[in-house]
């Protein structure tokens, strides 16, 4: 059961499982308890699609660039971070550095938001490959591609947050 006594309570609990944007959470309040994190993702999920455009893409935009240079981001998140750790992107070569800041960089050039994947379920091959697929995609299709993996990485963070 996934709940707690207050908001604020719920949202100190797990408003961090959303980089950077613990409205969503907040949002979710209401409709507590849930039966587990499926269930509290499924309304999460529902909030930020019933969200107004803005509100999505600054979503999108709270996570950080993919494979950027460690010690240099001050914005990345603590679980961002031991996530990227985890996939290997922290140990690039110069050369996979240089593929992926080029791949980052004509990403954010075209859908002005850095690209999102749920880093715990890929390898550093398949990232590269998703970039490089994504870049074809509409604007519109790519936002809601961004936003179905943050779900996935909102679900996996609130699975390690309430594993007992």
């Amino acid at each position: 059961m996934i709940t707690a006594n207050t908001r604020e309570e719920f949202v100190s609990a797990y408003g961090d499982i959303y980089e950077h944007t613990p409205w969503i959470v907040a949002e979710a309040w209401p409709q507590a308890p849930f039966s587990g994190p499926e269930d509290m993702i499924a309304a999460t999920s529902q909030i930020i699609r019933d969200a107004d455009h803005d509100r999505q893409k600054a979503l999108v935009k709270a996570h950080p660039e993919l494979a950027r240079k460690f010690g240099v981001d001050p914005d990345l998140g603590r679980l961002s971070a031991a996530e990227q750790e985890g996939a290997g992107l922290d140990r690039l070569s110069e050369a996979e550095f240089i593929a992926f800041r080029a791949l980052n960089e004509a990403y954010q050039a075209r859908f002005d938001m850095p690209f999102v994947i749920c880093v715990r379920q890929a390898t550093k091959e398949r990232m590269r490959q998703e970039i490089e697929r994504r870049l074809a995609q509409s604007p519109q299709e790519e936002l809601a591609e961004a936003l179905g993996q943050i779900d996935q990485i909102a679900l996996l963070r609130l699975k390690d947050r309430t594993a007992s």
